[in-house]
């Protein structure tokens, strides 16, 4: 496997891999997908352009099973900005290609990028998943993160699609 930073290139591919994943249908949907519950891309080309220049410490990690490979993978790592000084990582977009779901990838390019912001000073990891999704929250406390007790709010709008009915995030974290 390997795991790399996103090159520009591979921007058109990210954005139709992640909503694959969090938006499939039928046989393509995975069991991370959204699509039961909100509306929508999860992402479009301008919105990852606009997320990049707010966060200019942000990190898009792929996945590939070779150099030249298809895109399998990929994760967001940024500096959590809400907790300075206090070498908080934010974890976002983890997402493996739907019809490849059942090959433990999801565990390899989450601990990769784990070990990828502890390298970077990262002391604890944080991240905001649906409240609706147990099978996956479930699925990070096997990997060790715990539930904070924090909410924060879906945000309104388009942004993330359109949700359809009340949505809120809980946030998980972990020591790294």
């Amino acid at each position: 496997m390997i795991f790399a930073p996103a090159a520009e290139t591979d921007f058109p591919a990210l954005v139709a891999l992640v909503n694959s994943a969090y938006r499939g249908q039928g046989a393509q949907a995975g069991w991370t997908t959204e699509a039961g519950y909100i509306d929508g891309q999860r992402i479009d080309l301008d919105s990852l352009w606009q997320d990049l220049a707010d966060a200019p410490g942000a990190t898009l990690l792929t996945l590939r099973d070779a150099a030249d490979g298809p895109l399998l993978g990929c994760v967001w790592l940024q500096p959590d900005g809400d907790s300075p000084g206090e070498d908080v990582w934010y974890l976002g977009m983890l997402t493996i290609r739907p019809d490849l779901q059942d090959r433990k990838l999801g565990a390899a390019l989450l601990a990769q990028a784990e070990a990828h912001a502890a390298r970077l000073g990262a002391k604890r990891v944080r991240m905001t998943v649906v409240h609706l999704r147990d099978t996956l929250i479930a699925w990070y406390q096997r990997r060790g993160y715990a539930l904070t007790g924090e909410r924060e709010p879906f945000p309104v709008g388009e942004r993330f699609g359109t949700p359809r009915q009340a949505l809120e995030f809980v946030v998980l974290e972990k020591g790294v």
